[in-house]
């Protein structure tokens, strides 16, 4: 099947350029072109395409606007193309709580040293979203996250009522930075146990995904640095590019950051993150909580936690931009429930599972 792609960019070289890359896959078709918001909204209501790439930054409309207006008017998958500073790290989460899928660098050469690499990731990235564009156009447009209130919902495939648990630890990728925030929103502002995050996402991003975070959430949220202690009420966010892995000594829990090893693909790595904290000598009953996104990261670290004890959730597929990471942890036989992502928020609202 071929995958019909809108390409929208003010720079004229950049859409000759990704028409380029992207028509030399055998799956996609770049069918049109834009070089603002506006003519954007227009040429997706026209085309129809399967996905959308944008920019963020253009005259006559911007990117933001563009993506709340199409996925209110035709919901469909769109790829950010982002700008590596601290202002395009947080337009680009901006345009994330507005409906967009993914985002990935505009520069193709912070995506991979080699060229060809860079272009097989992009063209992936581009698939992998088109593939669920059918899920994309049933869903209700996106509302800004807010801390939800306790309400009965229906119960969740298995039951997750667990208890004692004194650390939380979530993994996400591909959708990740929305289905995050939802689920730290809904955790109470005296949260007894630390909680780490370890979200796909470069280095750039991730101090600014933090202080997103810790506006809407009531604890206290940060990106991790190396030697933070763990603390109750206190989530730590891994930095992008590098590994964050769990120390201990004379009781202490701290945080530990270093270069990723050869072979070590995602930086940073749940199955790292969680597997250093499964090898603690007095390793935490954990609750760990895999959210959507591509790939698998965290299946193996899950396994290990869950054999000291952990609980483990996943989101379902339903709620899931990508159906990748939680459906490792269920076709591997790893989760005590599968949730929505609203009836995990409401579960971490009502305060059960570090109940003693």
């Amino acid at each position: 099947m071929v995958y019909r792609v809108l390409v929208v960019d003010d720079s004229n070289f950049m859409r000759h350029r990704l028409t380029e890359i992207l028509n030399g896959d055998d799956h996609l078709e770049v069918v049109g072109s834009a070089g603002n918001g506006l003519d954007a909204i227009r040429m997706a209501a026209e085309l129809q395409p399967d996905v959308i790439t944008m920019d963020v930054e253009m005259p006559v409309m911007d990117g933001i606007t563009a993506v709340r207006r199409i996925m209110r008017e035709r919901p469909t998958p769109i790829l950010m193309f982002s700008v590596s500073t601290q202002a395009g790290a947080r337009a680009t989460l901006e345009a994330l709580d507005a409906g967009a899928m993914d985002f990935i660098p505009k520069q193709l050469h912070e995506i991979s040293a080699d060229k060809e690499t860079a272009k097989r990731m992009l063209c992936g990235r581009v698939l992998e979203l088109a593939r669920h564009r059918a899920k994309v156009r049933a869903s209700p447009p996106p509302r800004p996250t807010v801390p939800p209130a306790p309400r009965p919902r229906h119960p969740p495939s298995q039951s997750g009522h667990v208890r004692g648990v004194s650390l939380i630890a979530i993994a996400a990728s591909t959708g990740g930075p929305t289905a995050v925030q939802k689920v730290l929103a809904a955790l109470p502002a005296q949260l007894p146990v630390p909680v780490l995050v370890v979200q796909h996402m470069p280095g750039n991003f991730t101090g600014s995904f933090a202080e997103r975070l810790n506006q809407v959430c009531a604890i206290e949220v940060r990106e991790a640095k190396h030697g933070d202690e763990l603390r109750p009420g206190l989530a730590l966010v891994a930095p992008g590019g590098v590994q964050m892995e769990l120390r201990e000594q004379a009781g202490r829990r701290t945080i530990a950051l270093r270069e990723a090893a050869e072979g070590e693909y995602f930086r940073p790595s749940a199955d790292v993150t969680f597997a250093s904290l499964a090898g603690l000598a007095h390793s935490p009953r954990a609750l760990v909580i895999v959210l959507t996104g591509m790939g698998s990261d965290g299946r193996q670290g899950a396994a290990r936690l869950k054999a000291r004890g952990a609980a483990v959730w996943a989101q379902d597929e339903r709620s899931c931009v990508v159906y990748g990471m939680p459906k490792a942890i269920v076709d591997g036989r790893l989760a005590d429930a599968v949730y929505d992502l609203d009836d995990m928020a409401d579960e971490l609202a009502r305060g059960q599972p570090w109940t003693a």
